[in-house]
C-alpha cells in the first residue's frame, strides 16, 4: 500500500488541529464536515495511527498527532514556497489593512500566514481598531483595506463578504449568568454589538448592568474569562474556554453579525486585488457551526 502522505489531507489536518474543531476547519478548508472527517479516517489509515481523540466538543491531538503535526506543517509551507516561486507575475508592494482586534487574534493569523507564504515580497501593515475608525479611515484614504463589522458606511466602498452567528459568552469555568443583576462587559457606545445585546435584554425585560466597557477585545475577553461578566461575541471570536449561552440558559436571540471588506478608492492595484481575493475566499460566507448543527 501506497505510504505517500496526500497535502490536501494535511492541510485538513493542519487546520483542525489549530482550531480544535472539525467544524471550523471545514470552513477554513472549504469543505463540508462529513468531507473532513472522511480525509481524518483516511490520512489515519495511511499512518496506520488515530491522529486525533474526542475531549468534550473539542478534538485534540494524540501524540502521534502532535509528532505529525510537525511533519505536516513543513510540507505545507514547502508545498506552498514551491507554488509561490513558480507564480506569475510575483507581486511587490506595501498594503496597509484595519481590523478590530476581535478579529484579529482569531482570524488574523490564519489569513495572513498563507498569504504571506504565497506573496512573500508583499509586506502588510496592520492597524487594529474599532470598526467605526477603520471606515473613517478608509474614507480618508489612509488605509487601504478594511475587515469591519457589518457594511453600513456609505461611499459604495463596502461589502459583505461573512455572515456569522452572535452569541452570549461566559467563563467555562464560572456562572456570571446567574448574578442579578446581570453583569454584562461590552465595548463603547459605538459599538454595535453592545446596541443588539441591550436591545435584547431590554425586549426579554431582564435587569442588567453594564460592569465593564473597553474598545479591547482583550480586555473584554479577560472579565469573561475570570468569571466577572457575560458578553456578546460572534462565533469566530469565541475561544475554547468560553461558554455559549442559548435560550434555554434565559438569553435572548441575537441577530447575525455581518462582516464586511472596505476597501479604500486608491486601492485599487494587483496586490489588494490578491489580499481582498484571499480573505474572502478563506473567510468568506461558509456554513457556520449553528448552520451545521
Amino acid at each position: 500500500m501506497s505510504r505517500l502522505l496526500d497535502i490536501d489531507q494535511l492541510r485538513t489536518f493542519a487546520a483542525i488541529a489549530e482550531t480544535g474543531s472539525f467544524t471550523r476547519a471545514a470552513e477554513e478548508v472549504h469543505k463540508t464536515q462529513s468531507a473532513v472527517s472522511m480525509q481524518m479516517k483516511r490520512l489515519e489509515e495511511r499512518i496506520g495511527k488515530p491522529v486525533f481523540e474526542r475531549d468534550g466538543r473539542q478534538s485534540r491531538l494524540t501524540a502521534d498527532g502532535q509528532r505529525l503535526l510537525e511533519y505536516a506543517r513543513r510540507m505545507l509551507q514547502l508545498n506552498d514556497e514551491a507554488v509561490s516561486a513558480f507564480a506569475e507575475p510575483e507581486l511587490t508592494g506595501s498594503i496597509s489593512l484595519g481590523l478590530p482586534d476581535d478579529y484579529a487574534d482569531r482570524l488574523l493569523p490564519r489569513v495572513l500566514a498563507a498569504f504571506a507564504r504565497s506573496h512573500p515580497g508583499v509586506e502588510i501593515n496592520v492597524v487594529c481598531e474599532q470598526s467605526t475608525s477603520i471606515a473613517q479611515r478608509i474614507h480618508e484614504g489612509s488605509l487601504d483595506l478594511g475587515i469591519v463589522t457589518n457594511a453600513d458606511y456609505g461611499g459604495g466602498l463596502s461589502e459583505i463578504f461573512r455572515r456569522e452567528p452572535l452569541y452570549w459568552v461566559a467563563s467555562e469555568q464560572h456562572c456570571a449568568e446567574d448574578i442579578d443583576p446581570l453583569p454584562l462587559a461590552l465595548g463603547p457606545q459605538t459599538c454595535c454589538w453592545r446596541r443588539s445585546a441591550l436591545d435584547a435584554l431590554d425586549r426579554a425585560g431582564r435587569t442588567y448592568r453594564v460592569a465593564y466597557v473597553s474598545p479591547s477585545a482583550a480586555a473584554l475577553s479577560g472579565a469573561i474569562l475570570a468569571g466577572l461578566a457575560v458578553s456578546v461575541l460572534p462565533e469566530s471570536a469565541v475561544r475554547n474556554e468560553m461558554r455559549i449561552l442559548k435560550k434555554a440558559d434565559g438569553f435572548p436571540a441575537l441577530p447575525l453579525c455581518d462582516i464586511a471588506y472596505l476597501r479604500a478608492r486608491q486601492a485599487r492595484l494587483p496586490i489588494h486585488d490578491a489580499l481582498v481575493g484571499h480573505i474572502v475566499s478563506r473567510l468568506g460566507n461558509l456554513p457556520t457551526a449553528a448552520a451545521a448543527e
